[in-house]
Parts: C-alpha cells; sequence; structure tokens
C-alpha cells in the first residue's frame, strides 16, 4: 500500500477543531499505510520529526566521509585505493539524497548545514572515533554499515515517500559496502600475524561503538514511540541491536575474530544472542560532543564550508545562466 498517498478530501464539520480531525484522519491514513507526500497536509510535530531525523541521517553520511577518507592516500593497493574513493564518494551521494529529501520539507539545506556546525544537530555518534589503521577502513564496512542497513532497511518503509525513495538506493549501496568491509578483513585475516592482530585491534575498538549507534535503549528514547506512531521508525533500537547483534556474531566466527563482549551466548529459549551491559555513559560522553574527534569532525567540515563558498557561488551563477540562455534562445 505505500504506492498510495494521503486522500485530502473535505473532512467533516462536527464540532472539533479542523486541525485535530486532520491529525486523526492523518494517523489513521499512515497507520492504514498509506504514504505521505510533501503537498499533503502533516501534522507540524510530524514535519519536525521527519527534519530532525533526515537531517541528522544526512549529516552522518557526510560527516562519515571523513574517517574513512583519511586513508585514501595510504591505500596499500591502487585497488583498494579506488575501491575506497568510490565507497566515500557513494556517502557523499547518500548525503545528497537526504538534503534534497528533507529540502522537500520547506528547509533549505544552508540552514539544515548551519544548524550542524554550530552544534543545533547531530549525526552519528560511531563516526567521532578515530581511524587508527588501515583494518579500520574494513571493520566500518563491515560492522558500521552493517549497523547501518539494518537500521535503514525499515527506513524503505516509512511513511514519509522522499525519504523511503532515497532509502531504496542507499541500502542497495550500504549493502554492497558492508560486504566489501568483510572481504577486506577476510582477505587480511587469511594474511601474515601482524595484518590478523590488527584485524582484532580494530574490532575491540569498533564493536562497543557500533552496538550504541541504534541509539538509547527504548526506555530511555525520547523520539522513538512518536516515531513509530506516525510511522517513520519501523522496528525499535532494541530490536535492531538484537537483531545487528543475531546477525554479526556468526559472521565473526567465519572471519575467525573474536567480538570483545565475553556475554555473548546463544540463548535456546529467547531464539537470540544474549550479550553484556552497553556502557551508556560513554554513549551519551560521545552524543553530547566529548567524543575522541567531535571537534575535529565539525572543524573540517566548518573549514569545507567556509573554503567552498566560491565553488556554490559559481554553480548558482552558472545555474542562472543556464536559465537566462534557455528563456532567450
Amino acid at each position: 500500500m505505500y504506492n498510495q498517498s494521503l486522500d485530502k478530501g473535505p473532512l467533516k464539520d462536527d464540532g472539533r477543531d479542523q486541525d485535530e480531525d486532520r491529525r486523526i484522519e492523518f494517523e489513521h491514513n499512515v497507520l492504514a499505510g498509506y504514504t505521505v507526500e510533501p503537498k499533503d497536509w502533516m501534522p507540524e510535530g510530524y514535519r519536525k520529526t521527519l527534519i530532525r531525523q533526515m537531517s541528522q541521517h544526512a549529516h552522518s553520511e557526510v560527516i562519515g566521509m571523513l574517517p574513512e577518507g583519511d586513508w585514501i592516500l595510504r591505500a596499500p593497493t591502487l585497488k583498494r585505493k579506488a575501491i575506497l574513493l568510490a565507497k566515500v564518494q557513494d556517502e557523499g551521494g547518500h548525503g545528497l539524497y537526504l538534503y534534497s529529501a528533507t529540502e522537500t520539507l520547506g528547509v533549505s539545506r544552508d540552514l539544515l548545514y548551519e544548524d550542524l556546525l554550530h552544534g543545533r544537530a547531530k549525526y552519528s555518534s560511531i563516526f567521532n572515533y578515530p581511524t587508527l589503521s588501515w583494518a579500520d577502513v574494513g571493520v566500518i564496512g563491515w560492522l558500521v554499515d552493517g549497523a547501518a542497513i539494518m537500521n535503514q532497511i525499515p527506513l524503505t518503509q516509512c511513511s514519509y515517500g522522499p525519504y523511503a525513495r532515497a532509502m531504496v538506493r542507499i541500502c542497495k549501496e550500504e549493502s554492497f559496502h558492508q560486504r566489501q568491509g568483510f572481504e577486506l578483513l577476510n582477505e587480511m585475516m587469511n594474511g601474515s600475524e601482524k595484518q590478523k592482530e590488527m584485524v582484532q585491534n580494530s574490532v575491540n575498538r569498533w564493536w562497543w561503538p557500533t552496538v550504541m549507534m541504534f541509539g538509547p535503549e527504548d526506555k530511555d528514547s525520547v523520539h522513538s514511540k512518536e516515531s513509530r506512531t506516525w510511522g517513520i521508525k519501523r522496528v525499535t533500537n532494541d530490536e535492531l541491536r538484537q537483531n545487528f547483534i543475531d546477525v554479526t556474531v556468526p559472521q565473526a566466527e567465519i572471519l575467525g575474530v573474536d567480538l570483545p563482549d565475553p556475554d555473548i551466548r546463544w540463548n535456546e529459549e529467547r531464539g537470540h544472542y544474549d550479550f553484556g551491559e552497553v556502557d551508556w555513559t560513554e554513549f551519551w560522553r560521545v552524543v553530547s560532543g566529548h567524543g575522541p574527534c567531535n571537534r575535529d569532525r565539525i572543524e573540517a567540515k566548518r573549514k569545507a564550508w567556509e573554503e567552498g563558498v566560491w565553488v556554490r557561488e559559481a554553480i548558482m551563477a552558472h545555474a542562472l545562466n543556464e536559465k537566462v540562455v534557455d528563456r532567450h534562445g
């Protein structure tokens, strides 16, 4: 039913506030599986929630280019350099799709970026950790992109059409990134002892930050319930985290790496893997801006934004000139 748009027919006058009638009808239609499009009426809370979530997602994509971008010039072979260049370019494209989807809600991209640079908007906490070795590139592909896929596949069924459609292509590309990361690590794990140690060290550093990527526990999540009511989010943080661990533990066994959680074990009764307690103090510390690379990430983006003014102005001038030429032949 996701190819259907909300019915914007006349509302009955039963004495209630019109916006309340619209809200009730809106939530009924969303629960029925209808897709919300930019010109459809929507509650202001729905719009604000979408702007917050989509812009945060877009920011995460462009900030996420930085940790791997650090290794483009240090890739061990030309093949690996080409693969990494393509992957980082893909992430930039994902940011473009998501910024464009957010703009359909009437907010400018410049404003979204200003919010990021001034700390008014968040991005995924995972990108505030440094990439210390070449193995980190593979682990980001395997674990981080693997977690992203787990989170993003349900978003292809998001109630807001532009967001859902953007996620279809993004998920296909992220899936390729995850396989590429796994392949890189598998090659290293079949290499020298030093390479194996490098991979294990990387997994040890990235495992828990990746598990935190799904956000706080459901009982502590401020936005999760509202997002689910409106069909923006289809699966809870805790469910996504459990699904990710269930899928990843067997992959770690295939690779031959140990996950740094002694409490991971299969629970036959639950039909899931049990796992240890997440250090939520660390999570909130990073989210609040005190992670290892928070300041560096924002400063890098601020520098790029300021130095790119002339590029944006040139592009706009060229586009305006093209319109003039088209108009006058």
